[in-house]
């Protein structure tokens, strides 16, 4: 008999069992210092030193280790704790500095709900607004108070909830904003402190219904479209090791960032290259446009103050994902230590993606070669509040990789008084208004072309004057600009010179003699709006540049700071690059920076179409030709060249 292939080892980057989680929480409940009002914001894995990653698996790594943030009410005080999970010790506990507040958990979530709604100032404010005595029709959003200036966001862990009130119990809450009435609640007493009243408002009439079993009238004519794969996937997974047409990868999760992607290689021959060592998505800000005093205070940090992970979805076949799926769970913990499983949190699967190649020779036109593009998808959906964030890395047969992000669900909606129309946002049903606003991301992206030392080189495209060396005025050329320090990587998008950046590898030379390198093409993007003195962008210096680059820090993850929820600004990219530390041949990571401007409308409403914002990434002198060239032509692509001589992509 065959004698069957070993399973591959964990690699030391896949993300925390269940059972390491655990032991981590009986840890840390051993531990002196902790005690039993405390609240377990997150665990996830404390990565191992890069040089024993690349030297896995023929050299072992050191033990699985785990960090947590932690958060004392008592003290009003933010803590983070490093374990050896395999020694069953606790190696450190750092206290984090005065004031600043980690993630809002989501226990906190649910118990802030039911102190607003047993809230007394609450309800009398919603019976002379409304004359509702009956609270079980509320809806409470929370949303973090942010900072202002203002002594108590400081000195408290706050929320300033945003109300709605339902007709009934599966009513599209959204439609009807409670407008004036704002209550502010310690999270630390767990309770309403006190209920700012801005003025009265109608609440809108309406019903924004999108429930199936709720939309009066559906359309007809719809076949069923079927995607099979009756010989199963491409890809095989083994553990969170995901393999596909050269591509292999480990697939992470964390509480706060939600997926991970983590050392990223393409098989080329006999290599096994690397490219990316860990991709993530490391910070968001949603700042709202309406300068009002019931919308002024409305942005919201969604990585940061609430945790993409642990509002991540458990995704479903047939409607979040189509075709020969791949499921993967994300093992958490609630605040007090419980387990907290979100299952299938991440989606593999493969798609069509029209025609990768082709060319028909005119001296053969019945021979026409073309290949089918076909793209691995690795995703996850989160839920914050009212709006959904699908987040999505493509992988392709010729080197490719695509992030993009699906922004989706329900906009966060205000009401206006008969016969306004509001300045700063669009009405789009009656009574109903949603304030402009925008969406800043930050991705870090940590390289390793070919190995830990890169360097970036910025790409802009310039026009050669009219004159002796350009007679006709047509020609252009790239210039490139080889990025030696912190300072100078600093850039925005432009253009006037379709600026793009190569990551390149000095040592590792392709045929040519030219350093191989990936080339990052931007997508949609966007700049703030918002002064710099709005106290968002003081806390989100992020969004100041489209492009940083620094060299790699360990403790340098999130491009807002390690505590973004409530601080007053400066931490994170701004601060790091002060330093204006080399980058030049040196283990980088390229932060990227981008934005989505959303002036609604009423067809955004009341669910909105997805739309779409990201990056890609495309091997530029790292194949020595098209590394696709090797795919087999298909029946069904021969059959078709034979049938027409145009193929739809």
């Amino acid at each position: 008999m065959p004698t069957k292939e070993k399973p591959m080892p964990m690699h030391p980057l896949e993300p925390l069992t269940a059972s390491e989680v655990n032991a981590a929480v009986q840890l840390l409940r051993a531990t002196p210092r902790f005690h039993e009002r405390m609240r377990i914001v997150s665990i996830s894995l404390l990565e191992p030193a890069k040089a024993q990653v690349y030297a896995w698996p023929e050299a072992s790594t050191e033990t699985r280790r785990a960090e947590a943030v932690i958060f004392d009410p008592e003290r009003n005080m933010a803590a983070t704790a490093r374990m050896d999970l395999g020694a069953s010790r606790m190696e450190a506990w750092e206290d984090a500095a005065e004031g600043l507040q980690p993630t809002l958990t989501v226990d906190e979530q649910v118990e802030c709900e039911q102190a607003v709604l047993r809230s007394e100032a609450f309800r009398d404010a919603l019976r002379r607004h409304y004359g509702v005595d009956d609270t079980s029709l509320v809806m409470v959003d929370i949303w973090s108070a942010g900072n202002y200036g203002a002594e108590e966001e400081r000195t408290r862990r706050l929320t300033r909830p945003l109300c709605f009130l339902r007709k009934d119990p599966t009513d599209n809450g959204y439609a009807h904003p409670i407008e004036g009435i704002r209550p502010v609640v310690d999270l630390n007493r767990m309770e309403v402190i006190r209920v700012e009243e801005y003025g009265h408002w109608p609440l809108p009439p309406e019903d924004g219904q999108y429930f199936e079993d709720r939309v009066p009238h559906k359309r007809a004519g719809l076949k069923s479209l079927e995607i099979t794969q009756p010989d199963g996937p491409s890809f095989t997974l083994e553990g969170r090791q995901l393999r596909w047409q050269n591509w292999s990868m480990v697939v992470g999760f964390t509480a706060r960032e939600g997926l991970t992607i983590h050392d990223l290689r393409y098989q080329d021959g006999g290599r096994n290259r690397p490219i990316l060592y860990r991709g993530s998505l490391t910070e968001m800000v949603v700042p709202y446009g309406d300068p009002g005093p019931t919308q002024v205070r409305k942005n919201a940090f969604d990585v940061g103050e609430y945790g993409m992970g642990m509002c991540a979805n458990s995704l479903t076949l047939g409607c979040d994902c189509v075709g020969h799926i791949a499921y993967l769970d994300a093992d958490l913990c609630d605040s007090r230590g419980g387990a907290m499983r979100i299952e299938n949190a991440i989606c593999i699967h493969e798609e069509d993606f029209g025609i990768l190649w082709k060319h028909t020779d005119r001296r053969h036109p019945d021979r026409p070669e073309v290949r089918r593009s076909r793209r691995l998808v690795v995703s996850s959906v989160s839920t914050v509040e009212n709006y959904e964030y699908g987040f999505f890395w493509y992988f392709y047969q010729d080197g490719n990789i695509q992030f993009e992000i699906k922004l989706t669900g329900i906009l966060s909606l205000g009401a206006v008084h008969e016969g306004e129309n509001p300045k700063y946002g669009t009405v789009i049903a009656p009574l109903l208004y949603a304030p402009n606003h925008q969406h800043f991301f930050n991705m870090r992206l940590d390289f390793g072309i070919d190995g830990p030392r890169n360097t970036v080189q910025q790409i802009d495209v310039v026009v050669t004057p009219e004159g002796e060396s350009n007679p006709e005025g047509n020609a252009f050329y790239a210039k490139k600009t080889e990025l030696t320090n912190e300072k100078e990587a600093c850039a925005n998008l432009s253009l006037e010179t379709a600026r793009t950046w190569k990551i390149v590898n000095p040592a590792s030379l392709n045929r040519m003699g030219e350093p191989v390198g990936y080339k990052f093409f931007a997508g949609d993007n966007a700049v703030p709006l918002a002064s710099r003195n709005a106290w968002w962008r003081k806390r989100a210096g992020f969004v100041d540049h489209h492009v940083w680059v620094t060299p790699f820090d360990e403790k340098e993850r999130f491009a807002a700071g390690d505590f973004p929820n409530q601080s007053s600004g400066g931490d994170g990219l701004p601060r790091w690059v002060q330093q204006n530390r080399s980058i030049e041949n040196e283990d980088v990571v390229f932060w990227y920076s981008f934005g989505h401007t959303h002036i609604p409308r009423p067809e955004d409403y009341p669910v909105m179409p997805a739309a779409y914002i990201g990056f890609l990434l495309k091997p530029n002198g790292f194949f020595d030709a098209n590394p696709a060239n090797d795919l087999p032509s298909t029946s069904a692509a021969k059959s078709a060249s034979k049938r027409a001589c145009c193929h739809g992509a």
